[in-house]
């Protein structure tokens, strides 16, 4: 692996990002916002605490998907910047190198501190976050619920981007690969483990 994990870390996160008056963020090629996750979190647990037991897969599905759209679209849009160009592209000399720059961009931003521990090209990852803004997640039902539905989304997401073909703007190629979520720091886990795999269509 070229990617120097640790730089692309250091270099980004000292980058001063600025949002416009609506707090979104141009920086990256794409329209992001900068707003307190706890938002992101209390509106996930509105959702999912008002859900009857019997819907709780089908919300938690749509949230995870929400993730896995955004991911796909903004991974995108981030890989096509001119800072990724500088700071990243220098050191991937092929699609695996790309993926774990990536999860070094994703780090860097603050959304999870992430990278990967297993990755059979095409196939599988295995992604590991020692911290994510989803940990704080209220406990909800049994004690070993994981909620991390923004990391599943994403991870699946950028497999998709490393594998499924050139980056298709109707998204299609979105759901190629799903994520589980294996281990959680909300349900008393030291880390949140993510298992991504091709997604499996059962007709």
């Amino acid at each position: 692996m070229a990617i120097n994990r640790k730089k692309i870390i250091d270099t980004i996160s000292k980058i001063e990002i600025d949002s416009d008056e609506n707090g979104l963020i141009s920086n990256f090629n794409v329209l992001i916002n900068q707003l307190p996750t706890s938002l992101w979190n209390d509106f996930a647990e509105r959702l999912v605490l008002k859900t009857d037991e019997s819907l709780l897969p089908a919300t938690e599905g749509l949230l995870v998907n929400a993730a896995q759209e955004c991911g796909y679209h903004t991974g995108y849009g981030i890989m096509g910047s001119e800072l990724w160009a500088s700071v990243v592209a220098p050191m991937a000399n092929n699609v695996e190198d790309v993926l774990h720059g990536a999860f070094a961009v994703l780090t860097a931003m603050g959304w999870a501190q992430i990278e990967i521990v297993e990755l059979i090209p095409n196939e599988k990852m295995v992604a590991r976050a020692y911290d994510y803004y989803e940990a704080d997640f209220v406990k909800i039902g049994t004690t070993d619920r994981k909620n991390a539905y923004m990391i599943r989304g994403i991870c699946a997401a950028f497999m998709a981007l490393a594998y499924s073909g050139e980056y298709d703007i109707d998204g299609s190629l979105v759901n190629d690969y799903s994520c589980e979520q294996v281990k959680g720091i909300e349900s008393g886990d030291d880390y949140g483990e993510f298992v991504i795999t091709k997604t499996i269509v059962d007709y």
